[in-house]
């Protein structure tokens, strides 16, 4: 045991001093680098193939018929028995729809106003000093008067109500209706009574045949097709660094549109592949990119899977048309698998929202991926 764990450790050392020495010579703070691989230059060329062979074809010479008439029993004779319902007539029945009640009758009590005096202040008599006029002394006592007063109560009239009379109350006898109602009574029984039916016959066609099938030989030439296939010039696999912005080796979003079920590109599709990938492919010859394509989850989950990798296979073929190496691109579909929200299977989510799973994604690859 110490043993396996002493050559995993010794394993793992080596592993990141090889890693270490491989790394990207002189690289910049903040950049990001990939392992690219020098792609293989292709050439194209057009091949004519046989797609079918010459052969003999098979052909079935149609019989022949002529056709006859004959009279047919197309329904035997039976006795029928035909059911009579019964009739009924209408009987009418009073009834009492609605009981007799006893009604209460209010007199609310009634009101008067008044007032009434309130003593607010009572009558007060008390000393109180006073200067008098012309005295000619400095000293302020000299020139006080202790006088006795005597001060009236004060009263206030307040409005007020007085009860002139109580409420009450008295019952009544009310209500009480008669209605009537209708229903059926049997008149006459329900009855059975038998009908004999005479059988019925037609006149039929038959074709009879006068000659049978037979078969001709068919001699069918063989086609050809022309297509075009590419062939290697020369080979790659010299590996590289490359510098790369650090957002293009995560996912980024290819604004496209499809329509619904299709993996056809529109025109403006195209253009935003122009504009978004085509022109990072030709600048930098050495990188490869894949191509991701995701549904949302309605639809069977095999369909989603199938649609997405079509969607995906669509861009590369796309960018193939348009000069890029088939080696250098990577089409991968993942249908249902990656939702971005709640909305799964048996989630309901509205159209804004399926639509955020509805994507094509694109990034930098690189070495082994």
């Amino acid at each position: 045991m110490k043993f396996q764990f002493t050559l995993l450790a010794f394993l793992t050392v080596s592993m990141i001093g090889l890693f270490a020495q491989d790394l990207p010579p002189n690289p910049d703070p903040n950049q990001c680098y990939v392992r690219c691989v020098t792609p293989e230059v292709y050439r194209t060329e057009e091949v004519r193939i046989q797609t079918a062979p010459a052969y003999t074809r098979l052909e079935v010479v149609p019989a022949q018929y002529e056709t006859v008439t004959e009279r047919v029993l197309v329904k035997e004779g039976y006795t029928r028995y035909e059911f009579v319902p019964a009739t009924f007539r209408t009987e009418t029945v009073s009834y009492e729809a609605e009981e007799p009640t006893t009604k209460v009758s209010l007199t609310q009590a009634t009101f008067s106003d008044d007032t009434e005096r309130v003593l607010i202040q009572p009558e007060v008599n008390r000393w109180e000093y006073t200067e008098y006029a012309g005295c000619e002394s400095d000293d302020p006592g000299d020139c006080q008067v202790l006088c006795y007063r005597s001060y009236d109560a004060q009263y206030r009239s307040v409005p007020v109500r007085r009860l002139a009379n109580a409420a009450t109350s008295s019952t009544t006898s009310a209500g009480g209706r008669s209605d009537s109602y209708t229903k059926e009574v049997v008149a006459t029984p329900a009855q059975v009574r038998e009908i004999t039916i005479e059988p019925v016959y037609e006149t039929i066609t038959r074709r009879v045949q006068t000659q049978p099938e037979t078969v001709r030989e068919v001699q069918v030439e063989a086609t050809y097709t022309t297509i075009t296939r590419e062939v290697l010039e020369s080979e790659g696999g010299l590996e590289s660094w490359e510098e790369i912005d650090c957002e293009l080796v995560n996912y980024n979003a290819l604004p496209i549109n499809y329509e619904l079920g299709s993996a056809n590109l529109t025109s403006g599709s195209r253009q935003i592949i122009d504009d978004n990938l085509l022109q990072l492919l030709r600048e930098r010859p050495n990188i490869r990119i894949e191509i991701a394509s995701h549904t949302d989850s309605r639809g069977g989950a095999a369909s989603n899977q199938n649609l997405s990798e079509r969607r995906a296979q669509s861009v590369v073929s796309y960018l193939v048309s348009k000069g890029i190496n088939r080696s250098r691109l990577v089409a991968r579909g993942y249908g249902e698998s990656r939702l971005k929200n709640r909305c799964a299977d048996g989630v309901s989510c509205t159209e804004a929202e399926h639509a955020v799973n509805r994507r094509t994604e694109f990034r930098v690859l690189n070495v082994g991926e």
